[in-house]
C-alpha cells in the first residue's frame, strides 16, 4: 500500500462521516414529521431542516464521485450488487426532497401529506443505507472480475436488516436531539422525550451488532487480534452513545447533540478501522477488494487529491456559514 492509497481510504471515510452527521439530523427531523401532532409541529420541523438539507446532500455526492474516481472496482462492485437497494434509497431521497419543497406552500392538509411523504422517504433511504453497510461487513459474493454474483434476496439477511434498523435508530435519535437542542417549549420537550426513547434502542442495537460482528464474522476482528488495544475504540463508541442518554436526561441539549455527532463519527470510525485495508470483503477472501488492489493509478490519486484539497475548504466554509447564518432557535411559529 502506498501513502496515497491509505490517505484516500480515510479521506472518503471523512466524507461519509460528514454526510452522516450533517444529513443525519435533517433525515431524523423528517422522520419526526411522522409523529407530529398538528400543523404547527410540522411547520417547525420543516423550518429546522429547510436551510440545510440540500447543502448536506453535497457530502453524499462528493463521497460517491470520489469513490468512482479513486476506487473504481469498488464502485462497480457495490453498484452491481446493490443497485436495487441504491435505486430505492435514491427514490426515498428524491421523494423527501420533492415533498419538502411542496410542503413550503401547501395548504394545512397538503402540509400533512407532504411531510408524511418526506418522513417515509427518509425512513426508506436511511434503512436501506444501513442494509448496504451490513452486507458489506459480512462480505458479498464476487467473481474474479469483482462483479456481484448473488441474488438481491440474499441481501435481506438478518444481520444486514439489523444494521438497517440500527441506522434508523441512530439517525432518528440524532434528529430528535437536534430539535431538542434548537427547539423551544413544548416542541423541545417532545423531541427530548422522543430522543430518549429511541436512544435506548440505538444503544442496545449498537452493542448487539458489535457482538454479532465479532462472533459470527471472524474476518472483522483481524485488526483487533493483531493489535488488542484497538478494542478500546468500539468500547469508547458505546460509552459515547451511553453519554447521549445521560446528557439528554439532564436536559443538556447541546452536549447531547454533539455527543451524538461524536458517536456517529466514532461508530463509522470503528467501521473503517474494522475493515482497513479492505474496502469490500468477498465471501472468497482471494477476491476481496482492498486499498491495494482496487485503486486508480498513482497519477489519478494525486490529481484527485489536489482537486479535493482545493474544493473541500469551499464546501466546509459554505457549510459553516449556513449553519452560522441560520443558527437561531426553532419555534412552532418558525417558517421555512
Amino acid at each position: 500500500m502506498t501513502a496515497l492509497q491509505i490517505t484516500w481510504f480515510w479521506l472518503i471515510g471523512f466524507f461519509v462521516i460528514g454526510y452522516t452527521v450533517l444529513a443525519g439530523f435533517d433525515l431524523g427531523l423528517s422522520m419526526l414529521a411522522l409523529t407530529a401532532r398538528d400543523g404547527r409541529e410540522r411547520k417547525a420541523t420543516l423550518a429546522g431542516l429547510g436551510p440545510f438539507w440540500d447543502g448536506n446532500e453535497v457530502w453524499l455526492i462528493g463521497a460517491g464521485a470520489l469513490l468512482f474516481a479513486v476506487f473504481p472496482p469498488v464502485y462497480a462492485a457495490l453498484f452491481s450488487g446493490f443497485y436495487v437497494l441504491f435505486m430505492l434509497a435514491l427514490l426515498g431521497l428524491i421523494v423527501r426532497a420533492v415533498s419538502i419543497e411542496f410542503a413550503r406552500t401547501a395548504s394545512p392538509a397538503g402540509l400533512t401529506a407532504w411531510m408524511v411523504m418526506a418522513g417515509l422517504g427518509a425512513v426508506l433511504s436511511t434503512f436501506l443505507f444501513g442494509v448496504v453497510v451490513g452486507n458489506v461487513l459480512r462480505g458479498i459474493p464476487l467473481d474474479a472480475r469483482g462483479v456481484f454474483i448473488g441474488t438481491q434476496w440474499e441481501l435481506l439477511n438478518p444481520f444486514a436488516l439489523l444494521v438497517g434498523v440500527l441506522n434508523l435508530a441512530m439517525i432518528a435519535t440524532h434528529g430528535a436531539l437536534y430539535l431538542a437542542w434548537k427547539g423551544e417549549g413544548r416542541l423541545a420537550a417532545k423531541a427530548r422525550a422522543t430522543a430518549q426513547g429511541v436512544w435506548s434502542l440505538y444503544l442496545a442495537l449498537a452493542a448487539v451488532v458489535m457482538v454479532m460482528a465479532a462472533v459470527f464474522y471472524p474476518h472483522l476482528t483481524r485488526n483487533y487480534r493483531m493489535a488488542p488495544a484497538l478494542w478500546l475504540v468500539p468500547l469508547f463508541t458505546l460509552g459515547v452513545i451511553f453519554a447521549i442518554g445521560a446528557f439528554n436526561l439532564h436536559r443538556r441539549g447541546a452536549a447531547a447533540f454533539f455527543s451524538s455527532v461524536l458517536a456517529i463519527a466514532a461508530l463509522l470510525g470503528t467501521l473503517a478501522l474494522t475493515l482497513f485495508p479492505t474496502l469490500v470483503p468477498a465471501l472468497n477472501p482471494a477476491l476481496t477488494l482492498t486499498v491495494r488492489n482496487s485503486s486508480s493509478s498513482h497519477l489519478s490519486l494525486l490529481a484527485m487529491l489536489i482537486i479535493t484539497l482545493i474544493g473541500m475548504p469551499i464546501v466546509i466554509g459554505y457549510t459553516a456559514w449556513v449553519y452560522r447564518a441560520f443558527g437561531g432557535k426553532i419555534s412552532e411559529e418558525s417558517g421555512y
